[in-house]
């Protein structure tokens, strides 16, 4: 009998879904090799492969089978995923276009590299950003859309609203409309409204959509928000003007699919930053999950009003150069002289919700569980309880959801120069399923979130 690839689900599912991956029909004992790869939108290769023996019955199930070799070894059922490495130098794993799918090819040959032999059988797995049914709108929020009593437009879409634009953004929106019977894969979470959240990444600028069509599957009205190097904001980092994130968040507050009273915020590194501001000075902040931010004004001041935060500011000398090659910046912040209560902290004692602080050990960017130990300190200097703070040994700096492929190093924007980012790939990956678990928990605990679920037949 000839091999073939077993993969449950069979086909595709979304991206941050395990997939079991089995392989039948080949010899009692057999020694084979299994590769994946992939191609992102600029075209570069991704690949991982590991080594592996077939059992008494000839077949190869990776939720049993240990990895003899390869890109990594032990029994690791996704490791043909988040062991992935690009062929190019410093080269991030992203989704650009969450419109399309990632296809991963499987490979089987027979023996192990460097001597694995012909190709056994092969099979391809889409993995998605959007599952079917989620509403997607490029949104420009003006001040006339904010005000009360203008018409707005709704339809099968998210929202009609002008080009002329000042908040850019994309919004997500669950599947709420059953037809018949639904695939499993469809995001049904019922009619709405459904809790909303906004998500902000970090120095990279533009706007990623990846997280915000994850968080839709699972039953949140997601608005992934831009705020420089996209359209025609900034093109360069500048200070922080809050006004702006504000009307994003009135935007969110005021769309009739907004579940309320509250909003919750996701942020990423400085994308976290500004969460936490946004949480300090706004109303109607339920919840805010903060992925190793640092809680200070970095290197640019916060204006707010007639508020301002000065710059904790950095000295260049503090680089360091690992013996790979590569620079460390981890210590390159100036000191946090007073502690909590220095002028450049986010004054985070303000934010009405709770705060989880999601945090790596090995974070190389800067030193994140330190300042979520700060943060609590400052919290508790003021009256208020102690955040959750959860933090993931040999874990760096981009935590991703799940089964993303540890990015250990890659082009800094601002210093335009490779930079390393911490982290050891086997604890990442475990940290990213448990994080991306402890954020959705989170959010439908103090958001009231559903469950995603299969729709009921007609």
């Amino acid at each position: 009998m000839a091999a073939w690839v077993s993969l449950e689900p069979a086909g595709r599912c979304a991206w941050d879904e395990p997939v079991r991956m089995a392989v039948r029909g080949l010899a009692p004992g057999q020694l084979v090799t299994l590769r994946a790869s992939l191609r992102d939108e600029k075209g570069v290769l991704f690949r991982a492969h590991a080594r592996y023996r077939a059992d008494v019955n000839g077949e190869l199930d990776l939720a049993r089978a240990p990895a003899l070799g390869g890109s990594f070894v032990g029994l690791e059922p996704m490791g043909l995923l988040w062991a992935l490495e690009p062929e190019k130098p410093f080269w991030r794993f992203l989704k650009r276009d969450v419109r399309t799918p990632f296809v991963v090819e499987l490979e089987v040959l027979d023996g192990h590299d460097p001597e694995a032999g012909r190709l056994l059988c092969r099979a391809e797995h889409e993995r998605h950003f959007l599952r079917p049914g989620v509403r997607r709108l490029l949104l420009g929020v003006t001040e006339a859309d904010l005000c009360p009593g203008l018409k707005i437009s709704t339809g099968t879409c998210l929202l009609v609203v002008s080009r002329i634009v000042t908040v850019k953004a994309i919004a997500m929106l669950p599947f709420s409309t059953v037809l018949g019977t639904v695939d499993p894969f469809t995001a049904y979470v019922g009619p709405g409204p459904f809790p909303g959240i906004i998500d902000i990444f970090g120095v990279g600028g533009g706007l990623l959509e990846y997280r915000a069509g994850l968080l839709a599957g699972h039953g949140f009205a997601a608005l992934a928000l831009a705020y420089y190097d996209f359209e025609d904001l900034p093109k360069e980092m500048d200070d922080l003007h809050l006004d702006y994130f504000e009307e994003a968040l009135c935007y969110m507050l005021q769309h009739p699919q907004i579940k309320g009273p509250g909003i919750g915020l996701l942020g990423i590194s400085l994308g976290a930053d500004i969460c936490l501001l946004m949480a300090s000075f706004l109303k109607n902040v339920s919840a805010t999950v903060s992925i190793n931010g640092s809680v200070f004004s970095g290197s640019r001041a916060i204006h707010y009003k007639e508020t301002s935060i000065p710059p904790l500011g950095h000295d260049l000398r503090r680089i360091k150069v690992a013996f790979s090659g590569l620079l460390d910046i981890v210590d390159i912040r100036n000191d946090i002289i007073g502690g909590c209560e220095h002028p450049s902290m986010i004054p985070i004692e303000k934010a009405q919700g709770p705060i989880l602080f999601i945090v790596g050990q090995e974070d190389h960017n800067w030193r994140s569980e330190v300042y979520a130990q700060t943060a609590s300190e400052r919290l508790q200097a003021h009256g208020k309880g102690k955040p959750q703070i959860i933090a993931y040994p040999g874990t760096g700096h981009y935590i991703e959801p799940p089964y993303f492929p540890m990015c250990p190093a890659s082009l800094h924007k601002l210093l335009n120069k490779p930079v390393m980012w911490g982290g050891e790939p086997r604890a990442h990956a475990k940290a990213q399923i448990d994080a991306w678990n402890q954020i959705l928990s989170f959010f439908r605990k103090h958001l009231g979130g559903t469950e995603k679920k299969t729709s009921p037949k007609l």
